[in-house]
């Protein structure tokens, strides 16, 4: 376990000594001078203690729910611990939602720096051919979002033995120089640090928005806690990662302090030459393992986030019998690779994306932060003493590097926020979208124990056969079965009405996974649970109704579903254009029969319009 948590969660962080250390000084606003080296080793050592070892590591792999982890089970724990304070809890999800969205910037951003950061070894092994550095990474994303449709699985079993030779090379790299100059272990002390920011304030304030590059990826410890627990992730945090990637950082700052010329790009040159071709292909694989990290994720997140309701069904292909975990969302997969090769070809080279990296990390950094407040105040009842201790200290050191990023918003930080905006926008949308919907649907909907009274007076004929009307809301008449009496003039001998529900917890276990209520006349209201990271297979849990009584047979159960077309209107609900986009999406979205994994050939759709 520990293994494979060293390809998958740490091929991001991992990945960071490619171009770091180089970022700091780039631009030449700090001067190469051997003090200033010590003082920004001294910044990268402390803000990887303080940021990854203190606050992720320690605190946030604490909070877990049910034992996962990531920015949606954390705004679920927090959305939850303030349920009896709706105006709090609608800010938390606005703000949940917000950080969700961002994350996909951070998803177009990571495989466009790391494969960049990679492939400009090119620039120091053979300078003449600097041209080919962008067609080259375009080719390897290429490739990479090519092969997700096969699936992960063959992949991901190399993970952590490449990322266990690459934490091998960070070391074996930095040792040498480190034993040549060990005055640069130094930088250890924090006063290093401290001075440098006191001496170059303004300065040094600009250049943490360089230095939190060491800790990108620290969400994603948070984000596979599901994935491989507690245990191994701080395992090969504590005995690899942090050990490869100080002494890597340390030999880069030796280097420096021998070599100031070395700064055009420390990781390349501080190998040598017999190393030169291994290392850049050892390069190029660990930073396609650390996007593999970055796209699997984003589809991770786009599933959770379909079944809580904030994004419209999408088609999700399961690329594994055996693992449930393992899937490939096309329209994401494609959607990043697009956003993914503007963000190379527009910027070019990894200098420049550095620009944009940094702010949607400490957007999502900041946002974890706050949310594990309210879960420690609220839903584990800590003081508050403790709870604004234990916080507000990370909290400091977030907004400090927020602020520092947000000042390179012009230089680049605005791509990955013009995406989080993007998908802000759509989520938010699909989310009042759907509550109008429905508040639609119950205006005009007609109670449906009185109507299957009403209808019972003076019974249809009943045929042979098993009846499932999905319906939105517990309680009410589906359109398809009013539809069915009014077109067929029958019913079936037996019929479920069946209300899908998706909870902000990750797992439902089969002992909660349905609700029955015997309505008479053969007739039952079911109630189906899922969590956020099951698999919605209704005919799956519609069996477990066996024990109750209900059985079904499946070549004579029909599942009967309604078609809602939306109907934009000027109105008291969203903007205008808002709800034509709702209605698009709706219009667009996955079939439910799919995403519900309804047998294709027992499906009967009947449509009707709903002006919101």
């Amino acid at each position: 376990m520990t293994l494979g948590a060293l390809g998958v969660v740490y091929g991001d962080i991992g990945t960071s000594p490619l171009y770091a250390l180089k970022e700091v000084f780039h631009g030449g606003h700090v001067p190469l001078t051997p003090q200033n080296i010590l003082g920004v080793l001294s910044l990268l050592f402390w803000t990887m203690t303080i940021v990854v070892s203190f606050k992720y590591v320690l605190l946030i792999l604490r909070a877990d729910n049910n034992g996962e982890g990531g920015l949606i089970a954390m705004l679920a724990l927090a959305t939850q611990a303030v349920r009896a304070k709706p105006t709090l809890r609608r800010v938390l999800m606005g703000v949940g939602l917000f950080g969700t969205a961002i994350f996909f910037g951070d998803a177009v951003i990571t495989p466009a720096m790391t494969v960049l950061g990679a492939v400009e070894g090119i620039d120091v092994y053979a300078p003449q051919y600097h041209q080919f550095i962008v067609p080259i990474t375009l080719l390897v994303l290429a490739g990479l979002f090519a092969v997700q449709r096969f699936g992960t699985g063959g992949v991901g079993k190399a993970f952590g033995p490449v990322m266990l030779v690459w934490f091998a090379a960070l070391t074996l790299l930095g040792l040498p120089q480190i034993l040549e100059n060990p005055k640069v272990l130094a930088a250890v002390n924090p006063m290093y640090a401290i001075e440098f920011c006191l001496h170059y304030g303004w300065v040094a304030f600009v250049a943490l928005g360089a230095v939190v590059l060491v800790v990108t990826g620290g969400e994603a410890l948070y984000a596979d806690l599901g994935h491989f627990g507690k245990k191994p992730i701080r395992i090969a945090w504590y005995a690899v990662v942090m050990p490869a990637l100080v002494i890597n950082y340390f030999g880069q700052g030796a280097l420096l302090l021998e070599d100031p010329a070395a700064i055009k790009n420390p990781f390349f040159l501080i190998a040598p030459s017999w190393a030169e071709m291994p290392l850049f292909g050892l390069a190029t694989l660990a930073a396609i393992v650390a996007s593999q990290a970055l796209i699997t994720a984003a589809f991770s997140v786009t599933k959770q986030a379909v079944q809580l309701g904030i994004l419209p069904r999408m088609r999700i292909v399961h690329t594994s019998v055996r693992d449930i975990g393992q899937i490939y969302v096309p329209f994401i997969n494609w959607m990043l690779f697009g956003f993914v090769v503007v963000a190379v070809v527009m910027f070019g080279s990894s200098s420049k994306l550095a620009g944009a990296y940094g702010v949607a990390v400490t957007i999502d950094m900041t946002i974890t932060t706050v949310m594990t407040f309210f879960v420690i105040r609220y839903g584990w009842k800590y003081p508050l003493a403790l709870c604004v201790a234990a916080t507000g200290f990370f909290f400091l050191i977030d907004v400090t590097f927020l602020a520092s990023n947000l000042l390179k918003v012009a230089a680049g930080g605005w791509f990955p926020l013009t995406i989080g905006v993007w998908m802000f926008t759509l989520m938010l949308t699909w989310k009042q979208g759907r509550q109008l919907l429905s508040s639609k649907l119950r205006e005009d909907a007609i109670e449906l124990k009185g109507f299957l009274e009403a209808v019972f007076l003076s019974p249809p004929v009943r045929v042979p056969g098993s009846a499932v009307f999905l319906s939105a809301e517990l309680g009410i008449t589906p359109n398809a079965l009013l539809h069915n009496l009014k077109h067929n003039k029958v019913l079936h001998e037996q019929n479920l009405f069946v209300t899908v529900r998706h909870h902000e917890k990750p797992w439902i276990g089969f002992d909660k996974r349905v609700e029955v209520e015997n309505l008479g006349n053969d007739c039952w209201q079911v109630t189906v649970h899922f969590g956020f990271k099951n698999e919605p297979d209704v005919p799956e849990a519609l069996k477990l109704l066996e024990a109750r009584g209900v059985h079904l047979d499946d070549m004579e159960t029909s599942y009967f579903l309604s078609r809602d077309i939306v109907i934009p209107t000027i109105g008291s609900g969203m903007a205008l254009w808002r709800e034509k986009l709702f209605a698009s999406m709706h219009r667009n979205a996955a079939a439910a029969a799919d995403f519900l994994h309804l047998p294709t050939n027992r499906i009967v759709e009947l449509g009707s319009k709903v002006e919101i």
